[in-house]
């Protein structure tokens, strides 16, 4: 390596380094807190505060975090850090691009890491999930055979068009999902490619799916799997080889890092194989014109053939740090921690009959920090806009983009209306949506405790204002 580079590679080290300055400095009082006591993370917002619709002002409580979580203070300091040293990567000489660069790739062998890859894995940022998979997509080999089921988000259950789609009915145990997916392969030609797509977590019911037994199962019948880890990877270490999946999937707006970046992992084949995502520059290694007035291009095989264009490099940067944030603070303590949350909110929630909590496998299923409910009497809408202004508690109401999987759960026709904002249905009158409050590495017990105490008091003693709906949304009548 040129004494260039060598400097490039010890500034990157310096920046590293420097970004962890400010946790040191103005966070560490938290963060040894939090280890001694197993507190949340230190994480942005945690300090806003909103008015309420009733008078006053109350600290805001984030319990949306299946929908976005919060940037990690951890994060944000990183990426504050790294941002003077901004500079193009991989096509620039200037010595801030060749660092950019370094950190670019080192931020690529972080979230290997993270992911528990093997050695041939490639790692290919996105924008998004939903992205990834749509990639992945694009890259099926012909006469694909996707299986995936239907109680999977719209970004794992939507973007394979161009291939033969075989759609699961929800099942209802997990050795239930295990036996039907065995059955569906078992019917197939054995001899074309095939592809199961599915997700770690519910981002409805929160409940973890049986993910090692799906791959075997697929694998068994010569099936590749894809695992959609949006919830999931925020909340438990998800392991590639492990899990023995062939692609994981996973946003960086989940994993408590900005929005606008995403990852997909996993075999190099299909995706080197295929057409880039997107051509362009990046994507291509030479491109020369032809006699005839056309040109040849070399496309890369390396996972640079599918991220044409300048990348996302602070994106991908923040989800590196915080791969290395969760990984440093300890899965094991934030697990046990979010356990203890999960249990105040299903204990809180089953003191209130009117509450109904929403699951495909039973109260015994181990889950992840997502639960949905419906109450009695309620439209949901109403419900969480009450949440929102007389308590400043952020939730979600609707669909989720799970439209097929809570109409199963709420036992409505598949042709009944909704979407994934509120339904045109008024405060009180029966909606086809549900509420989802959803929490992580950063509630504290405070806004869980606020949750809780606001479900009974709504439920027992009713909404303190009039409520409208507006543009499909119900809000405060003023």
């Amino acid at each position: 390596m040129s004494a260039f580079l060598n400097a490039a590679t010890a500034a990157t080290a310096t920046v590293v380094a420097a970004s962890a300055a400010p946790v040191t400095s103005a966070s560490a009082v938290s963060d040894a807190e939090g280890a001694a006591c197993a507190g949340p993370l230190p994480v942005l917002g945690r300090d806003v505060t909103v008015p309420l619709v009733t008078g006053g002002e109350v600290t805001y409580a984030a319990l949306d975090y299946a929908a976005s979580a919060p940037a990690l203070q951890r994060v944000w300091d990183d990426v504050a850090a790294y941002a003077p040293y901004y500079g193009s990567v991989h096509r620039g000489a200037g010595y801030l691009s060749q660092l950019s660069t370094d950190l670019f790739e080192q931020s690529r062998a972080a979230v290997a890491a993270f992911l528990d890859c093997r050695p041939a894995d490639q790692v290919v940022f996105t924008r998004s999930t939903t992205d990834s998979l749509n990639l992945l997509a694009s890259a099926l080999p012909a006469d694909c055979r996707v299986f995936v089921f239907e109680t999977e988000h719209h970004a794992s259950l939507l973007p394979w068009d161009d291939a033969r789609v075989t759609y699961l009915d929800a099942p209802r145990t997990p050795d239930e999902a295990v036996a039907t997916l065995e059955r569906a392969l078992a019917d197939r030609d054995p001899h074309g490619p095939a592809l199961v797509c599915v997700t770690g977590a519910s981002n409805v019911t929160g409940e973890l799916w049986p993910v090692r037994e799906l791959a075997a199962a697929a694998h068994a019948h010569g099936a590749r799997i894809v695992l959609d880890a949006a919830q999931l990877a925020p909340h438990h270490p998800v392991s590639v080889r492990d899990l023995g999946v062939d692609w994981v999937a996973f946003s960086g707006h989940k994993l408590y890092a900005p929005f606008g970046s995403g990852v997909l992992a996993g075999r190099a084949d299909w995706l080197r194989q295929a057409h880039p995502y997107l051509a362009g520059g990046g994507a291509s290694r030479t491109v020369a014109r032809r006699a005839d007035g056309g040109v040849d291009v070399e496309w890369h095989t390396t996972a640079a053939r599918h991220e044409a264009g300048s990348p996302n490099v602070i994106g991908v940067y923040a989800i590196a740090s915080a791969c290395r944030a969760l990984t440093e603070a300890g899965f094991d303590r934030l697990v046990a921690r979010e356990h203890e949350l999960i249990a105040r909110v299903r204990a809180g929630l089953a003191d209130v009959p009117q509450v109904r909590i929403l699951s495909l496998f039973g109260d015994d299923a181990p889950r992840v920090g997502v639960l949905s409910f419906v109450v009695e009497g309620w439209n949901s809408s109403h419900f969480a806009a009450a949440l929102s202004a007389e308590y400043g508690i952020g939730v979600r109401d609707g669909l989720f983009c799970a439209h097929p999987l809570v109409r199963t759960l709420l036992g409505s026709a598949p042709q009944e209306p909704g979407a994934c904002g509120a339904p045109e249905a008024a405060p009180g009158e029966r909606s086809l949506n549900a509420i989802r409050v959803s929490f992580g590495a950063g509630t504290p017990d405070e806004h869980v405790e606020r949750f809780v105490r606001a479900v009974r008091e709504l439920v027992t003693e009713g909404a303190r204002w009039q409520y409208r709906t507006e543009d499909g949304r119900c809000v405060p009548a003023v």
